[in-house]
């Protein structure tokens, strides 16, 4: 029940990109990032790369992200969580991260290179999805922000709930190919194919940062 180890492999470059459904761009003024269990216990598993490539990308994102005033979230599963916190995750996981922590106390912290800033949100994370026992809806509301770009990982699992929750609230989701990772390149490439087809859009790092950047947002997006 406790993950896997995880080879190295390549993420996907822009020409490897899955057709999408939906020709939609990050505004900076509409969006908010998500940096999604970037933490020491999650990225244990991975032998190499993707995982200094995609901290990379995300630091890139975050730096972009902040310049124009945009909110940032992060999602951080507990060291400990109760059973009835966990609930069904105990039986497909585990203990999760409660089963490392003796071995690494420092297993639930968030890896110091993306560390969260003094403005940024930090989301206790209880489930797949950054959505279910946070108030990660209300608070993307609030800011009137209704794009959300998705990075971390794992790209199968929590990234790509959240994107179909996001979806399904009418925020619309951005999948960062190359600043997520996941059990291998295929799992990584269904979550793509997954998100452009059902419920989003995919981009890169440097499409991303390009389009956060830009000096004014033309037209809109809507």
């Amino acid at each position: 029940m406790s993950l896997p180890s995880i080879q190295p492999y390549r993420p996907p470059a822009a020409g490897e990109l899955p057709a999408g459904r939906v020709d939609w761009r990050p505004d900076p003024a509409r969006a908010a990032l998500l940096v999604h269990d970037m933490q020491r216990y999650f990225l244990a598993p991975f032998a190499g790369a993707p995982v200094p490539e995609v901290t990379a990308n995300i630091g890139r994102l975050l730096a972009a992200a902040r310049a124009q005033g945009m909110p940032v979230f992060y999602t951080a599963q507990p060291a400990r969580q109760e059973p009835a916190d966990r609930g069904l995750l105990t039986e497909f996981w585990g203990a999760g991260i409660g089963a490392a922590i003796d071995a690494d106390p420092r297993a639930a912290d968030i890896v110091p290179e993306l560390a969260p800033g003094p403005d940024d949100r930090v989301l206790v994370k209880w489930r797949y999805s950054a959505f279910q026992r946070s108030p990660l809806a209300e608070e993307l509301a609030a800011r009137g922000r209704d794009q959300l770009l998705v990075t971390g990982v794992y790209a199968h699992i929590g990234c790509q709930a959240t994107a179909v929750e996001a979806f399904m609230r009418d925020i619309r989701p951005f999948l960062v190919a190359d600043a997520v990772a996941d059990f291998s390149r295929r799992r990584h490439d269904q979550a793509c194919e997954y998100v452009a087809q059902r419920c989003g859009a995919v981009l890169t790092t440097a499409d991303a940062v390009t389009a956060l950047t830009a000096s004014a947002s033309i037209g809109g997006t809507r």
